[in-house]
């Protein structure tokens, strides 16, 4: 949107330093040799006589025919020809109606001054080209400007567009995340009351996180670690001693901004399929900052789901990867592995 308006911007100012260019330095160059202000008045004047006819034609086409009728209401394009023909003709039939005594320069050829017609039909035909290509220049230089306003007013609606789908995408996950935390904390009543109790504490934190800092559109990367830590606990609370459960998350020493909630899909999908309590599993997950760069790594072993629901799989996956194209365009790399089984996922960003 900026960068639309700077080159509008541009286009003014360039036009204006073009036409007092136009109109002085003729001026300014006699003064320069003859050292004389009188001279260089006359030569501005003289100048100015010539050129100001065409600067209001152009300044016609620029400010009020091509925007008004060439680019304005549709049908309106006709009257922008014929006003500019009505213009052309009226002012060369003025200027260059044949007289009967015309005033030649001194030095002027002796074959112009016996043809003059062919000499008038020449000076016409020289003055509708330079109007004409003045008319063409107005005419290219509100098309640049026009679509460099097409231009910011698609920005302007593809940003919008954005901010409504990461706003619907965040309502669908706050919802999703903590409908399945409050099934860990009810699986986990049953299991071990006295430990469901100490781990209330930790939902009250999540909650708080979920609900109310991951509103921001970033949060510090040290709070995002935080809560991962926190659900990854709770999350392994629900496990059995057949289960290994590791994290990994290093805390940059430097401040670094992320997009909040945005890799907990990958963890609550690494115990989906990756935890069975009949069989050794683990869930393995670390992030850390690599210069500029986060990287986060998720791996588990597989247990898959019968029908459509598999490891990979799910509303809460695809709405991270819509996330991050939304958020981090051409700053991510997702890759994920699998086999029989081991399931591993990594996506590195940069936050710069």
């Amino acid at each position: 949107m900026q960068t639309s308006s700077r080159r509008n911007l541009i286009l003014n100012t360039t036009q204006i330093i073009v036409w007092a260019g136009v109109f002085l330095v003729p001026a300014l160059v006699s003064g320069t040799m003859t050292q004389s202000v009188g001279q260089a008045w006359n030569i501005f004047k003289s100048s100015a006589r010539m050129l100001l006819p065409i600067f209001i034609l152009y300044c016609l086409n620029y400010y009020f025919l091509v925007p008004r009728f060439l680019y304005g209401k549709k049908g309106m394009a006709k009257w922008f020809y014929i006003v500019n023909a009505v213009l052309l003709l009226a002012w060369n039939l003025y200027s260059f109606w044949p007289h009967e005594h015309p005033d030649f320069p001194a030095d002027m050829d002796p074959f112009w001054i016996k043809n003059i017609w062919a000499y008038q039909v020449i000076t016409v035909l020289s003055s509708l080209f330079l109007d004409i290509l003045l008319i063409l220049l107005a005419v290219g230089i509100r098309y640049v400007m026009r679509a460099n306003e097409a231009l910011r007013e698609a920005e302007e609606q593809r940003r919008k567009t954005a901010e409504a789908e990461l706003t619907w995408l965040k309502s669908q996950l706050n919802p999703h995340f903590l409908f399945n935390t409050l099934n860990n904390i009810s699986s986990l009543t049953q299991i071990d009351p006295d430990k469901a109790q100490e781990s209330i504490g930790q939902l009250s934190d999540l909650l708080r996180y979920a609900l109310y800092d991951s509103e921001a559109p970033k949060v510090p990367l040290a709070s995002e670690m935080e809560f991962m830590s926190n659900y990854i606990d709770l999350m392994a609370l629900r496990c059995n001693e057949l289960t290994t459960v590791k994290k990994d998350l290093q805390v940059p020493a430097a401040q670094a901004v992320v997009a909040p909630l945005l890799f907990i899909s990958l963890v609550e999908n690494a115990f989906k399929h990756g935890v069975n309590a009949r069989y050794p599993s683990f869930v393995d997950v670390s992030m850390h900052m690599e210069g500029e760069r986060l990287v986060f790594r998720c791996s588990n072993s597989v247990f898959e789901k019968q029908g459509s629901d598999h490891i990979g799989s799910g509303i809460g996956l695809e709405n991270m990867k819509r996330r991050l194209e939304l958020l981090y365009p051409g700053k991510f790399i997702y890759s994920q592995q699998a086999d029989d089984r081991k399931y591993e996922v990594e996506v590195t960003l940069d936050l710069v």
